[in-house]
């Protein structure tokens, strides 16, 4: 969780003195504004963060080996975000998406915290690109994840300047 904390960090500097005007401004037809894909990180470590709770009372012990997941940060490769994460179209402060991060953050935090190490490793979930993924390596994801849209953030950002 320390580096996933590191990168969030990261996240929230690369924002930094962006106003809520440029943060929700569409660069190009097709693409998500920077709030939209704050927004979206926000939804995803939600959903991750629900799942690995589920799985962890609810799951079936698998033996799952580890999936090169460092490759998350590549952006050569498009992945269409599943629905449930797909941010809306609407105006959103930094303020209230620094919260829900925070929110979101928390909630995951408190679910790894009180996890049982060995339940992590032995319980997975099916990913869009890696397959069956056990919950041990869904939470650097998260944070390999933001990564890769950190990058995405900075190229926004030039098209705004």
């Amino acid at each position: 969780m320390e580096e996933n904390n590191q990168i969030r960090e990261e996240v929230l500097q690369s924002v930094s003195g962006l106003s809520d005007e440029q943060l929700n401004t569409q660069v190009q037809d097709g693409c998500w504004t920077i709030m939209q894909v704050l927004q979206h990180l926000y939804l995803l470590e939600r959903a991750i963060t629900f799942t690995i709770s589920d799985q962890l009372a609810n799951g079936q012990t698998k033996s799952i080996g580890d999936k090169p997941i460092h490759l998350a940060i590549n952006r050569s490769t498009k992945i269409k975000a599943p629905s449930i994460v797909e941010p809306e179209n609407k105006f959103l402060t930094l303020v209230e998406m620094k919260k829900k991060l925070s929110e979101s953050r928390e909630a995951l935090t408190k679910v790894v915290d009180i996890a049982d190490p060995l339940l992590l490793a032995q319980r997975a979930y099916p990913h869009p690109v890696f397959g069956e993924l056990s919950l041990k390596q869904w939470i650097p994801l998260i944070g390999l994840h933001e990564k890769r849209h950190i990058e995405q953030i900075e190229e926004l950002k030039k098209e705004l300047i």
